[in-house]
């Protein structure tokens, strides 16, 4: 927790019975049981411990994986072709699962999202409206698109039974898959690509931003078995890790940049784009590997033919491609990482972009764990913004400001969930929440001495009166697909949640080793909320139930308040907490003399109860005292704050 005050002294609860005993007698004498009965919480102590799953030697109780962790392995070779003229991707490729659970496996679960822009798909179905995303309106549905059409399953050359229900699929195995036994599924599929996809890819012109276009397996694990929430378009992805092979066949004049390392440069490049891509790995300012005259010409210039690129990823849990024949292409280094950006002539905002990038990627490795991947790419084009492992989709920008935020946004995701692999489906707040939480910092460094860093922290706070509004306000520990308002309970609800969690609960750098722990200790496994929880209170050494409980589950309001002050002998301060939610508290105190003095008082001040008396041990007169005079909480009544005779 942050500092107390410098000078020496103890702050204590203090039942209000006993103080009066005191200040009347001079002594202290201990309270009978009744008396503290009537000034403590009327119900259920909001300290107590959560209820959470029960710790055991997969999860710890220490909040980390225990030695009997396990995870599915899900390893796909690929092939697909884009016809531009129809708009058609077609597939085949191979589906290896290893089954690391020690439960044998009689069949398997797909993820078909494409089928969200199906007519018989759940949303479809139910005519999903468009989500309130802050000022703008975010419309989850597909534009001109289809369902992903499954055409086979087999394995063995074996045709396999399947169902498809919605945006899943259901495979039943020729025989059960026991622990540590790999299957080899075979698949064929085909998808008309939609113009716009529900808010995660679509096509610009000739410019193809592709993700959900392979058959994936659900994630199977031990806190829920098989994750099967069908896709409405709000909730987001939750992916097991793999190694990739896919080979991706596209007109011959078209420039891809995908998810993995190129296999067959010397086929899809030119020697000078070779040659210059050579120089970008060790120049940490941006090479450009397709010039924008290069790009313009390439535009007007037809090519006859197909090509074929070849990619290979490592350990990563989606696979993500862009193509457009007018790419210009910057590439600058990093610590032995490629940052790569895509953009076309028109994006003229986009000449500094890959710097962003460049700031933003050594800013959340030197803060969280280092980047794990030889390249990080972003792509301009139609979409709001999207992250897949190594590459997001960021739009053109209206200004500077506007484009960094997206496009390092965007890259924080490589930290959350691309390498913390949480349940974006069921806890958006682990994924949206601490990567908003995240960016803060890394604006601040990139626009450090503008107005812009100067005050980026205080949005999430600023939001607050216009998104936390009583008996509207919804839990953030609710799914995607339960939120009315995404824009607050999964961004920036939480990264407020964070912020003061950092700033007023456990101080910087209590906080930042924790969360820096956290990270490197889950990246490339499931972690849950509960072993956030437990590991952020073992690494930070502070019991934190009754802060996950009155942010993530409930909608606790703060409303903490100076009720008055006693000078009879020794000065209190009679402090109330009159809301539901609980925090550390911080005084100003003003003296007759003139003298100040800020004291901050933890939160175990509320143990006994929602009342507090905080005593003055020195013989200064109060003049003024002030209740979070920095005005860093969301506290619902400022007007009782203040006191002064």
């Amino acid at each position: 927790m942050p500092a107390l005050a410098r000078r020496t002294r103890f702050s204590r609860p203090v039942d209000y019975t006993i103080l009066a005993l005191g200040l009347l007698t001079g002594t202290t004498a201990a309270a009978p049981a009744a008396a503290q009965d009537t000034h403590g919480w009327p119900g259920p102590s909001p300290f107590r411990s959560l209820d959470l799953p029960a710790a055991t030697t997969i999860r710890t109780g220490a909040g980390r994986p225990g030695p009997d962790y396990w995870q599915q392995q899900v390893d796909y070779t690929l092939d697909v072709a884009v016809d531009t003229a129809t708009r058609v991707l077609t597939g085949t490729g191979t589906m290896r699962y290893r089954n690391n659970s020690p439960e044998a496996l009689s069949f398997l679960w797909l993820k078909l999202d494409a089928n969200r822009c199906g007519e018989e798909s759940e949303a479809a179905v139910l005519n999903v409206p468009p989500l309130l995303f802050g000022d703008a309106v975010f419309d989850f549905s597909c534009t001109g698109g289809s369902g992903m059409t499954l055409e086979w399953v087999a394995s063995g050359q074996r045709s396999l039974e399947f169902q498809v229900y919605g945006t899943l699929a259901r495979v039943d195995l020729p025989h059960p898959l026991p622990h540590g036994g790999t299957a080899d599924i075979e698949l064929a599929w085909r998808w008309t690509l939609p113009e716009y996809g529900y808010g995660r890819m679509g096509r610009d012109g000739s410019l193809y931003q592709v993700a959900q276009w392979y058959p994936r397996a659900a994630v199977y694990d031990d806190a829920s078995g098989w994750n099967i929430a069908p896709f409405l378009g709000a909730g987001e992805f939750y992916q097991e890790y793999g190694d990739f092979r896919v080979s991706i066949t596209v007109p011959a004049g078209y420039i891809v940049a995908a998810t993995g390392t190129i296999d067959n440069p010397e086929s899809v490049l030119t020697a000078a784009q070779r040659n210059r891509l050579a120089q970008a790995r060790t120049s940490e300012t941006a090479v450009a590997i397709v010039t924008r005259a290069e790009a313009l010409r390439a535009r007007r210039t037809a090519v006859r033919g197909p090509k074929i690129w070849r990619f290979s990823a490592r350990n990563v849990r989606d696979f993500g491609f862009a193509m457009a024949p007018d790419f210009r292409w910057d590439a600058s280094s990093w610590d032995g990482t490629l940052i790569q950006t895509f953009y076309r002539p028109e994006a003229t905002l986009w000449e500094e972009a890959n710097r962003m990038s460049w700031v933003s990627i050594k800013h959340f490795s030197e803060r969280l764990a280092p980047y794990p991947w030889p390249h990080a790419t972003t792509v301009e084009g139609p979409n709001e913004g999207m992250e897949y492992p190594m590459i997001t989709f960021v739009p053109r920008g209206s200004s500077r400001e506007e484009l960094y935020w997206v496009l390092t946004h965007e890259f924080g995701h490589e930290w959350y969930p691309m390498l913390v692999n949480s349940n974006e489906r069921l806890h958006p707040w682990m994924d949206e929440g601490f990567n908003t939480f995240i960016d803060i910092g890394s604006v601040q460094e990139y626009f450090a001495g503008q107005e812009y860093a100067t005050t980026i922290d205080h949005q999430p706070l600023d939001l607050y009166p216009e998104h936390a509004l009583a008996g509207q306000e919804q839990a953030m520990a609710r799914p995607p697909d339960e939120q009315h308002d995404l824009f607050w309970a999964a961004y920036f609800k939480p990264a407020l949640m964070l912020h003061l969690l950092r700033t007023e609960v456990l101080g910087p750098e209590r906080f930042d080793r924790a969360f820096s722990e956290y990270t490197k200790a889950w990246s490339f496994k499931h972690p849950t909320p509960a072993d956030f929880f437990r590991f952020m209170e073992d690494a930070s050494g502070m019991q934190l139930d009754w802060f996950w409980r009155g942010w993530i589950y409930s909608t606790a309001r703060l409303d903490q308040a100076v009720e008055h002050v006693t000078s009879e002998g020794e000065t209190a301060i009679h402090l109330r907490n009159r809301g539901t939610m609980l925090m550390p508290a911080e005084l100003e105190l003003t003296f007759a003399d003139g003298g100040k003095e800020t004291v901050r008082l933890p939160v175990e001040m509320w143990k006994l109860g929602p009342q507090f008396a905080y005593r003055v041990s020195n013989q200064r007169v109060l003049a003024r005292v002030e209740l979070d005079p920095r005005r860093v909480y969301p506290d619902e009544n400022r007007e009782n704050n203040v006191w002064q005779p």
